[in-house]
């Protein structure tokens, strides 16, 4: 199931390992993740819930529960960032996990950093504003669930579009390597790190877990790049193992190299279902299908046109009803939707299927900046409940900025945009002077939302803004 010929990627893997898998031994890679390297050994049902149901992979970014395991001993591991290792013991759960009585772990003492700026999430967004601060000599700490950086972009086999300025015609893949240059030997990168809260203790204090040990971050500002997260969607059979997100899909193929099965299921027609239908075929799967609920294609027609060379059949105004298959999936079935997105009778049709991909959209990942109090609101534009934030990106809580997806659904072009500002209106916080770079950046922000695809974020924003401005007359509590 490992990919070995790719017309755009090499797949460098590192040195040869084994690990178990509930006793039996399985090889890996170094540097792949317990759950890529299952799949890439056929094994896709990671654990079950107390009924039996089986589970798998779904998202891949650590922000679900489906692949949870227990990992030598610990139990409820993300399995999808944790690296594996040599001799490493990997067992399925059913249910929730549970602590071996005998179980005696290992507890260094905590360790207390200081910083004048932590960033959350090392994507396009926290990169970004990472290198914005050290052209100003500010160094961060940047925290990164994932054990790999770069967030979305080192999945992104495709080029990008616009202008010059945001890397147009430069695939993903290629801008996350550029980044992740830009401040690698400058700050401290922290991959593999979860930020499990920010607290005000002695100061505004993270408490982040890495490398099995406690960080007490003791930071004065922060700036929350935490991406977002895939949607689900309901139907009978959406919790078989083989019923992916497009990141986990993208994930699989573009990271790891591991091909996520062999006749595929597209759910959803926008960009990021265009583009990874046309990825899994570049990865030699099978594409037996797309279908969009809304009557026209929502993406790029270009990548529409690029799929249907293929033979691929996009079908509007229809659906998944349901998957088929006991302890993954083996088929899915199909329907055309009448009014109402209401399944019209007698329009079933099943597919033989192995992936059911759910391209449905994306929901903003908020919860840190939630907790530390920054006031929210619920804008459908931008993808759900996100946090009040002004045109400097600095949410109702002094000190506290956000950019990317987390604040609002969009492009990855906007992300770093957005990280920039971030950044630039950090340090005019600080006292620098950057009103020059800010005057600059503001209105390229506003140009990559302009025609009909930025339409929906463009609005979204405005309806953000003049909310930030009846907080600022105290109309809104």
């Amino acid at each position: 199931m490992r990919i070995e010929h790719h017309p755009i990627l090499a797949f460098a893997r590192g040195r040869r390992i084994t690990f178990t898998f509930d006793g039996k031994a399985v090889e890996a890679y170094e540097g792949e993740t317990i759950a890529a390297a299952l799949h890439a050994a056929g094994i896709r049902v990671l654990s079950r819930t107390k009924g039996g149901r089986p589970r798998g992979l779904f998202c891949a970014i650590g922000k679900c529960s489906s692949c949870l395991m227990t990992v030598d001993g610990i139990p409820n591991v993300k399995s999808c960032v944790t690296l594996v290792q040599d001799g490493m013991r990997v067992e399925s759960q059913r249910g929730p996990g549970k602590i071996d009585p005998g179980f005696r772990p290992r507890v260094p003492p905590s360790q207390t950093r200081e910083a004048e700026v932590a960033i959350v999430g090392g994507g396009p967004a926290g990169l970004s504003a990472a290198k914005a601060l050290l052209e100003q000599g500010v160094k961060p700490l940047v925290f990164d669930e994932n054990p790999h950086p770069g967030g979305q972009l080192i999945k992104q086999t495709h080029k990008f579009f616009g202008s010059r300025a945001e890397r147009a015609g430069t695939r993903g893949v290629a801008i996350a390597q550029e980044l992740i240059a830009e401040v690698r030997d400058e700050v401290e990168l922290f991959s593999g790190a979860q930020v499990l809260g920010l607290y005000e203790d002695k100061g505004r204090t993270l408490a982040v877990a890495h490398a099995g040990r406690l960080l007490l971050v003791q930071a004065e500002h922060l700036i929350v790049a935490t991406g977002a997260e895939e949607r689900f969607l309901l139907f009978p059979g959406n919790d078989l193992p083989g019923v992916y997100g497009a990141g986990a899909v993208q994930t699989l193929m573009n990271v790891y190299g591991i091909k996520p099965g062999e006749r595929a299921l597209m759910v959803g027609a926008g960009n990021v279902g265009l583009i990874v239908s046309y990825q899994l075929l570049q990865a030699g799967v099978e594409v037996a299908g797309v279908v969009e609920a809304m009557s026209e294609i929502g993406g790029y027609h270009v990548h529409a046109a690029k799929v249907r060379r293929f033979g691929v059949p996009i079908l509007t105004c229809h659906t998944v009803v349901r998957a088929l298959g006991t302890d993954r999936v083996e088929g899915a079935v199909i329907a055309q939707l009448g009014p109402g997105f209401q399944p019209i009778p007698g329009t079933e049709r099943e597919l033989i299927v192995d992936i059911v991909c759910l391209a449905v959209g994306l929901t903003p990942s908020t919860r840190l900046v939630e907790q530390a109090g920054a006031k929210m609101a619920y804008i459908g534009e931008l993808g759900g409940r996100v946090p009040l934030h002004d045109e400097g990106m600095e949410t109702t809580v002094p000190g506290i900025y956000v950019a990317g997806d987390c604040a609002g659904i969009g492009e990855a072009s906007t992300a770093m945009l957005e990280g920039r500002i971030a950044a630039l209106s950090l340090l005019a916080r600080l006292g620098r002077k950057v009103s020059e770079e800010l005057a600059a950046a503001q209105p390229a922000l506003a140009r990559l939302r302009e025609g009909p695809f930025g339409e929906r974020p463009r609005k979204g924003k405005e309806q953000l803004q003049s909310l930030m401005k009846e907080v600022a007359c105290g109309k809104l509590p």
